[in-house]
């Protein structure tokens, strides 16, 4: 199921971005653009379900952590981010081997925050809601 997605994820026009440390636990992590909007995605497996079997709520929420922060990192040109709130909504449980898609927006931008707001989507059904601030800082701290 992992190359089938990864074959639909590719030929969809989807590339893999490099992760490290934590991310990279729970990627691989896909990346596409379109237009002046920036589109991520997750192909769940096995090593995301919960005790029920479906798509742990952590899971989905880091996802919407990381793509709404590097949307604010493309958008603003400043490389260091730190998150500040995330509030999250789960609309629906999400099923082993949905693939989560993440479009982030920005809501408003100032000198040192970024509001920013995604909806996770399976086949354009929303399954969470995330609404996340952004603290852009001066260096590695």
């Amino acid at each position: 199921m992992i190359n089938k997605a990864a074959a639909r994820l590719k030929s969809d026009g989807w590339t893999i971005l490099e992760t490290t440390g934590f991310m990279h636990l729970i990627g691989p992590l896909w990346e596409r653009k379109v237009g002046d909007s920036y589109e991520f995605a997750l192909a769940t497996e096995d090593k995301h379900h919960n005790r029920r079997g479906m798509v742990q709520g952590g899971v989905m929420m880091t996802f919407a952590d990381r793509t709404c922060g590097m949307t604010a990192r493309y958008v603003s040109g400043k490389e260091f981010m730190a998150t500040v709130q995330l509030d999250t909504h789960f609309v629906e449980a999400g099923k082993i081997g949905d693939i989560l898609i993440s479009r982030p927006r920005v809501v408003r931008s100032t000198r040192s925050l970024i509001f920013m707001s995604t909806e996770v989507t399976v086949d354009n059904r929303c399954i969470v809601m995330a609404n996340g601030v952004f603290k852009i800082l001066k260096g590695p701290e």
